[in-house]
């Protein structure tokens, strides 16, 4: 797979990443396996999706444990990303900043992870109540200390984030202006897809300007750009689209246009001509058929060489279908398609 570099000190990673998120939280607990998921784990490195992307609060806890499991065969190969500052109650999610939780919270995630440093920590939350160059300072002294490699910051989430008049992500680049005073930011992990790019109006250009890395979250649209979705299936309780604007039956079928453009796309560059064979073969698909999933994931790699997307998935065959879609060359008639899309119904908030 094809490298790309994140941040100034130029840690390398594949350019399609793992997020492993789906396999123990927020997405259908009926389906999340404990043994499918390590496969999953193994199935992305082996196709150099080298960048694991977990968090302490997914399970919670319980992500890390399974991440580590594999690492603790295979830590040589894979980028560790790991986030802390959110603490999961029962029916409520508070952040926690404070310099000596980060510090005893780094401490459990390098436990449960079976590893000795942490290639990439992210404060996934700030908060409120302690001044965010304090979580900052006290995550760089965990890189002074040995313990981690890298600093990243999560993008504010939309309704904390927005002011009346003001771009998704100013809230964002507000934080990021404020702790880079302290130390490099390596990455900024925010959404960016097809269907929600907002990200580039503001926070990605910011990126690019100082050499940060973005690791695109959600770059499948929670599922949907997959096209493998139906309107009005409905979603488990536990499942964070449950409860989501975009994917109530009526706005579903309001955006399967968007899925519609992608297979359009796909079409054009699977195995049914001369240039459609090329395609698949610098796909590496070995399949006869590009999928919507795979020109999603081209477009996010399109938008700099700065970005990694990092899709989520709980399948070995999901994982090793993302992973290939670092072959997928979008030519410029597609990426003109890809444009005249229209904009995704439905509040994302």
């Amino acid at each position: 797979m094809e490298r790309r570099t994140i941040g100034a000190a130029a840690l390398e990673v594949g350019a399609v990443g793992l997020g492993c998120m789906p396999m123990s939280w927020a997405y259908s607990g009926s389906r999340q396996r404990g043994d499918e998921s390590l496969r999953t784990v193994h199935a992305a490195l082996d196709q150099g999706a080298t960048l694991l992307d977990t968090a302490d609060m997914y399970g919670p806890f319980t992500n890390e444990l399974l991440v580590g499991r594999v690492l603790k065969e295979r830590r040589s190969e894979a980028f560790v990303s790991t986030k802390v500052g959110l603490l999961v109650g029962e029916q409520h999610v508070v952040a926690n900043g404070r310099p000596g939780y980060v510090k005893r919270a780094c401490d459990a995630s390098l436990r449960r992870l079976q590893t000795d440093v942490i290639d990439l920590y992210q404060l996934h939350r700030a908060d409120p109540e302690v001044p965010v160059e304090e979580t900052w300072g006290a995550m760089a002294e965990l890189v002074s200390a040995g313990k981690v490699r890298s600093l990243g910051l999560c993008a504010v989430g939309a309704r904390s984030g927005r002011r009346s008049g003001a771009r998704l992500h100013d809230g964002t680049i507000r934080q990021l202006e404020r702790v880079q005073q302290v130390f490099p930011v390596s990455a900024v992990e925010a959404e960016l897809s097809v269907w929600s790019p907002e990200a580039l109006e503001g926070l990605l250009p910011w990126c690019e300007a100082r050499g940060v890395g973005f690791l695109a979250a959600m770059p499948l649209g929670n599922g949907f750009l997959t096209g493998t979705l139906t309107p009005g299936q409905g979603f488990e309780p536990d499942d964070v689209r449950a409860r989501h604007p975009r994917f109530t039956a009526e706005m579903m079928a309001a955006n399967q246009p968007i899925v519609a453009g992608l297979r359009r796309i796909a079409r054009r560059h699977s195995a049914e001509g001369v240039e459609g064979r090329k395609a698949v073969e610098a796909a590496g698909t070995g399949e006869a058929e590009v999928t919507p999933a795979q020109v999603a994931l081209a477009w996010v790699l399109t938008q700099g060489r700065h970005v990694v997307p990092v899709p989520g998935a709980k399948r070995e065959c999901w994982a090793t279908q993302n992973a290939r879609a670092a072959g997928l060359r979008l030519t410029a008639e597609d990426l003109a398609e890809v444009a005249e899309l229209p904009a995704a119904q439905g509040s994302w908030d």
